[in-house]
């Protein structure tokens, strides 16, 4: 194995290099990953019609549910991974991996096949209209006949980038992904297959990354390869998995929860196209909130690694950097979003009704937008580390004691506009409770006394 894909090599290079070596390629995947959601939007708006994205909007929170259930197992799978390979335990990264390729078949044939039943009384539920089930059906039946695909190809490529392989983990994302803009627009403007057409290029784009995956972990001159038995499951790994994973796993109900909450808020105040506009605000927003993700993906094995070695000093330095990280690149959107919120809201569609209520949302939405990135940074830190408990409670602090609350208040006064406000007061409300979070655990460190659990 080269020296430069010898995981080792995390408790002892230079933090900076170490932080751009890893969350670069994770960034760049995971921008491409968002800025494909944002053309397939388009792609969807401009070729299907503006209502196509008021149905895609009301997808969102299945898509979050089904996306819950595969970070449940790859998040964590992940974190485990690097802690192993931190203690020097490479036959534990070894039978993380098997497990979680199990997990992935299991957890994606149950849930998928569960959700298909019962579909259009789930997408009812979630807020959808006469006008916009049909859209939400046709997009969703597809992309959960495929989830086996999507959780494999998810869930591997995190523990891909968890042992030492980061540049080939973006590889991973890019193919699909420039796979997914080229079959995209084939199916929608020269099929016409509308909003079907979309889901599918994205079942078959993400198919071709889950080959490029499973070869690599087939490969037996990579560090952690399958080996014989690897189709056993592990009870004690799937219990690590499962306590690490549930942080990110309930973030992502809790968010299909309120997103349930505010399409029916938004269908009562505004109707399909104050739907529409909260799927343009998300797509938007995400973009921003996926490059610190890959920015956590990077600072993860660094994290974990350092932290299984009880390098106390390397683990803060990584957070340091990480916190800097996010509020920067949180705040080129909070710019974007406040200067030229037209500009942006126009590319998803021209219908003007739409892009007015976009671009009074997206301005209003991003005002605390600067401390979200420090938020998310914090949140992911406790998760390296393996306190499963502190980054549970900080995921759903924003979701489930701030952003409700204000989202049963504030439209009663203030309409749609109401809504946009809640995001605000909650994300800044989440910032305060992560930094106190944060300042009592290195109290405790300092004291050398161990961190809350």
């Amino acid at each position: 194995m080269s020296v430069k894909n010898n995981p080792h090599i995390l408790g002892t290079e230079s933090i900076g290099k170490l932080l751009l070596q890893y969350s670069i390629p994770a960034i760049i995947g995971m921008t491409v990953t968002s800025l494909y959601n944002i053309i397939d939007s388009i792609f969807i708006g401009h070729g299907v019609g503006a209502i196509a994205i008021s149905g895609l909007a009301i997808s969102f929170p299945l898509m979050n549910l089904v996306i819950a259930f595969c970070t449940l197992v790859g998040t964590g799978g992940a974190t485990i991974s690097s802690i192993r390979l931190g203690q020097k335990d490479l036959a534990g990264a070894t039978e993380v991996l098997g497990t979680v390729l199990m997990l992935c078949i299991i957890n994606s044939v149950l849930f998928g096949g569960l959700f298909l039943l019962f579909l259009d009384p789930i997408l009812i539920f979630f807020g959808a209209s006469a006008t916009t089930l049909p859209y939400a059906r046709d997009f969703m039946q597809v992309i959960l006949w495929g989830t086996p695909i999507s959780y494999t190809m998810i869930s591997l490529n995190n523990v891909m980038r968890a042992t030492g392989y980061p540049k080939k983990a973006m590889l991973s994302s890019m193919i699909t992904v420039v796979a997914n803009i080229i079959i995209a627009p084939i199916f929608i403007f020269h099929f016409r297959w509308g909003i079907r057409g979309a889901a599918l290029a994205t079942i078959i784009s993400q198919f071709i990354g889950m080959v490029w995956v499973l070869h690599h972990f087939m490969n037996k001159e990579n560090y952690v390869h399958f080996q014989k038995g690897f189709h056993i499951v592990r009870i004690r790994i799937v219990k690590n998995i499962f306590s690490i994973g549930m942080a990110p796993f309930l973030m992502n109900v809790c968010a299909c929860g309120i997103v349930i909450v505010i399409n029916n808020i938004l269908q009562k105040s505004g109707g399909d196209m104050a739907i529409g506009a909260y799927g343009i605000i998300n797509r938007v927003l995400m973009l921003f909130v996926m490059i610190i993700m890959g920015l956590t993906m990077g600072m993860q094995p660094i994290v974990g690694y350092n932290y299984g070695a009880n390098l106390q000093n390397r683990v803060t330095r990584t957070l340091k950097l990480g916190i800097i990280s996010g509020v920067s690149i949180n705040m080129i959107g909070f710019i974007s979003c406040v200067f030229f919120p037209n500009t942006i809201s126009s590319m998803f569609t021209s219908e003007q009704t739409l892009i007015h209520i976009a671009a009074t949302g997206l301005r209003i939405s991003v005002l605390a937008f600067p401390f979200v990135g420090s938020q998310i940074v914090i949140s992911n830190f406790f998760q390296s580390i393996g306190q499963a408990k502190i980054s549970i409670f900080m995921s759903l602090s924003r979701q489930l004691l701030y952003l409700l609350p204000c989202l049963l208040f504030f439209p009663q006064l203030f309409g749609t506009t109401g809504v946009w406000w809640s995001m605000v007061t909650s994300d800044f409300l989440a910032f305060v409770t992560a930094i106190f979070i944060l300042v009592y655990h290195f109290r405790r460190v300092a004291k050398n006394q161990q961190p809350v659990v």
